[in-house]
């Protein structure tokens, strides 16, 4: 069975340009009114018989064969009741031949039918078919094709029986006579077979163009309308869409001109391409397998911010890839992200997924306004993690920022409970005991994922976030381990870049970032802006740059290591206010900050993210390494230090510390000292340490250094029993002279006489009305020069 025989409608196309091609798969109206003749200027239908027999030829129908005019056995017939005119030919030979003797083109991907009707009138019935005579450039016969169609038998008198056939240059299902590319012309009619004797009429023979009856087969893409798509932007053409994808068979899916509405998911396992746009339901899914590419995204949606956004939304939905590539492209966001909004069918997701290489450009400005809410709430310690009896609760959006008396910074709204108007939050209040107006101010993110429960191993790669003063960056899910955001660009956030709500930075890594602010005009106790925070532990910081933000990171977990980083945070003030660069939340904080530029910034520890701050038992401020930075500030005030502990309750104190390697040094200004003890809540119990570690620093237009051990050198110029060593407050934090490990006499001493006394003091500590003094008693007066190694601990 051939194409034509199953009903396939005739197509023109354009055989010698692909992109008319194109264009004219689209345009059904326009291929059914034109035809080759017309469009390419070719001749293919052969005269009427009315017009003459000698351009019929009873042999090849090359030049110079015999022609059907004069002809003793054919006569043209003017009014037969079937056919009108025609031809009767009486059969004399084994094959009786008619050829059209003008030349019928064969072009590269052209197909041609050639169609006959014939009725035998009398005598021996006959069988009949197509047959063609094949010529090259030069006029001589190509040999060894095959060159007749199927015979058809006539079988009664009188009875029209149609013959077709068709030829072209391609072996494709349907062709009888497949010529390759060396013909170039044809000479077509058809062939009498069998008994001699009958008399046949035959109709004018008709030669047509069916190459779009083959164009699915030849071209290298399907159409969606061709598979039911209606493109109207109503009716449903998801199923359209699916038929149109099994059928291609790894050739491209053509999306032609429309608006399409796909109502369920549709995932293509070929390659597609869009001239028309597509519409649907945003919890529907969009997957393009084979061209996985952020342009095809937004051609098909017609819109970049949702051409992303249903492109992640398909990245969680499918094996097929790991990585969401914006291509180098500029995608403007005119609104915030809630990505798991656009991914509605997860609340979870726990393998590598990466978005990268593009840029995200912030539009529009009331939309990202914050959203601020007040509320009555009631907090207790013993439950320090949940406001309870929180008044307007709905309205308290998940990931809101919390301020209020006895509150620490950088607390957020991990999860609410509307139903018994609770919210959980990220850390516990240092204070607050009791019941409070709270602020609730929820910033506007770029990337918000804050609205899925876990997202582990997520990686953001070389990505700018242009938030246009307006917006902020990235808000992390509540819970997940290991997001990786590296070589990525901050530039101007509105404030935050990167934020975690709760638990979603657990192993977090943030590597060669650039968080540009908006706040450089600011002096650095007025500005907002928050490069980053986290909670949970085993966060890694390294090799960042950062700008002139309030403060640089926030640091709520244990077992953290900093490294590499260079943030400054200075002003034009004279004797200006410096932020906390750094910011430790906990007292046992573990953390390892090591070979960073700190440039007009502190290192500020704190413990208010403790729910009972007061120390009652366990470590106290401990476990921090800090080694090998850069200390660097100018126009400061002389009190500034960049090193501040601030205990927010009693009775805590230093369990080990290490504070190696650093050189620190001050310009345009003279600092008393880089070490200092914040008492806004609580002093620090000096009559207890131990394991610190300080030694190796370097310090240049610093009043005093700080050391532990520290050596110091005592001038007894007159004879005393109590020789009062003043350690002049150069142990760390101004500490208490606790331990001494050793005396060593510089020369003799000796007694009022002049005598050499051989005896050893024994050392009394904490003296002094600060308790920095250590008073070494002799067995009798004497005087002389000592070293003495003091330490603190």
């Amino acid at each position: 069975m051939t194409v034509l025989s199953q009903g396939i409608k005739p197509r023109l196309v354009f055989p010698f340009s692909e992109d008319m091609a194109r264009l004219c798969a689209v345009c059904d109206q326009e291929r059914e009114e034109m035809n080759k003749a017309i469009t390419d200027g070719l001749l293919l239908m052969p005269p009427a018989f009315a017009a003459g027999l000698a351009q019929w030829s009873s042999g090849d129908g090359t030049p110079g064969s015999d022609s059907y005019d004069g002809a003793a056995n054919a006569a043209f017939v003017p009014a037969d009741p079937d056919f009108g005119g025609c031809l009767e030919v009486v059969k004399l030979g084994s094959v009786q031949k008619l050829r059209y003797m003008g030349e019928t083109p064969i072009l590269p991907g052209c197909y041609l039918r050639v169609r006959a009707r014939v009725k035998a009138v009398s005598g021996n019935l006959p069988n009949v078919r197509i047959a063609g005579w094949a010529g090259d450039g030069s006029g001589a016969h190509v040999s060894g094709l095959v060159e007749a169609g199927d015979a058809v038998s006539l079988t009664s008198y009188g009875e029209v029986v149609e013959v077709s056939a068709i030829i072209g240059t391609g072996a494709r299902g349907g062709v009888d006579m497949a010529w390759g590319q060396e013909p170039v012309y044809g000479h077509f009619g058809i062939d009498l077979t069998g008994p001699i004797g009958g008399v046949v009429r035959i109709d004018d023979i008709i030669i047509e163009d069916v190459t779009s009856a083959f164009l699915r087969d030849m071209m290298d893409w399907v159409d969606v309308r061709d598979f039911g798509a209606v493109g109207d932007g109503v009716t449903d053409d998801a199923a359209a869409f699916a038929a149109a994808d099994d059928a291609a068979q790894g050739r491209e899916v053509l999306v032609s001109q429309g608006t399409y509405y796909l109502g369920d998911n549709v995932t293509f396992t070929t390659p597609v391409r869009f001239v028309g746009t597509v519409t649907m339901p945003q919890d529907k899914y969009f997957s393009l397998t084979r061209n996985f590419e952020i342009g095809a995204y937004i051609d098909a949606f017609g819109d970049e911010m949702l051409g992303f956004q249903k492109m992640f939304q398909s990245l969680l939905n499918n094996a097929d890839h790991e990585s969401l590539d914006l291509g180098g492209r500029r995608i403007t966001i005119s609104a915030p992200m809630d990505l798991q909004a656009i991914v509605a069918n997860r609340t979870e997701y726990k393998q590598r997924r990466v978005i990268r290489n593009g840029q995200f450009y912030v539009a529009g400005d009331s939309v990202w306004e914050p959203d601020v809410v007040t509320s009555v709430a009631t907090y207790d310690s013993g439950q320090s993690r949940t406001l309870t009896n929180v008044a307007n609760v709905a309205n308290i959006a998940i990931g809101s920022h919390v301020t209020g008396s006895g509150v620490g910074r950088e607390i957020y709204v991990k999860d609410k409970n509307e139903a018994t108007q609770e919210v959980t939050l990220s850390q516990p209040f240092f204070d607050g005991e009791g019941t409070q107006t709270l602020t609730f101010t929820r910033y506007k993110y770029v990337l918000d994922f804050t609205g899925f429960g876990k997202i582990s191993s997520f990686v953001v790669e070389d990505v700018e976030f242009l938030c246009n003063s307006v917006a902020s960056g990235i808000a992390l899910s509540r819970a997940g381990v290991a997001f990786h955001i590296k070589d990525c660009h901050f530039n101007r956030p509105g404030h935050r870049a990167i934020t975690s709500i709760g638990d979603g930075c657990q192993g977090l890594l943030i590597d060669r970032c650039d968080f540009k602010t908006r706040e450089g005009g600011e002096t650095a106790q007025d500005r907002e802006t928050v490069a980053i925070n986290t909670n949970a532990n085993d966060v890694k910081i390294r090799n960042n740059r950062a700008s002139q933000f309030r403060h640089f990171v926030i640091i709520g977990g244990a077992n953290s290591i900093i490294t590499g980083n260079h943030f400054f945070q200075g002003d034009a003030e004279p004797a200006g206010v410096r932020t906390a660069g750094i910011l430790l939340c906990s007292a046992h904080c573990a953390a390892s900050i090591d070979a960073n530029y700190i440039d007009n910034a502190t290192i500020e520890w704190s413990n208010e993210y403790e729910a009972k701050p007061d120390f009652t038992g366990g470590y106290s401020f401990s476990a921090l390494s800090v080694t090998d930075n850069v200390f660097l500030s100018g126009h400061v005030a002389s009190w500034f230090a960049y090193i501040v502990v601030k205990p927010h309750g009693a009775n805590h104190y230093f369990t080990g510390f290490t504070i190696t390697g650093n050189k620190f040094r001050s310009i345009n200004g003279h600092m008393d000292r880089v070490d200092r003890i914040d008492t806004s809540f609580a002093e620090l119990d000096k009559t207890k340490s131990k394991n610190i570690h300080v030694e190796g620093n370097t310090y240049h237009a610093v009043g005093e250094g700080m050391r532990n051990p520290l050596l110091v050198e005592h001038n007894q110029n007159s004879t005393a029993r109590t020789w009062v060593v003043d350690t002049q407050g150069r142990l760390p934090f101004e500490w208490h002279a606790r331990t001494v490990e050793a005396v060593v006499a510089k020369g003799k001493i000796e007694d009022s006489s002049g005598d050499a006394v051989h005896s050893m003091p024994y050392v009394e500590v904490e003296k002094g009305p600060n308790g920095d003094q250590v008073h070494l008693q002799w067995e009798v007066p004497v005087k002389g020069k000592v070293w003495v190694k003091v330490r603190m601990d």
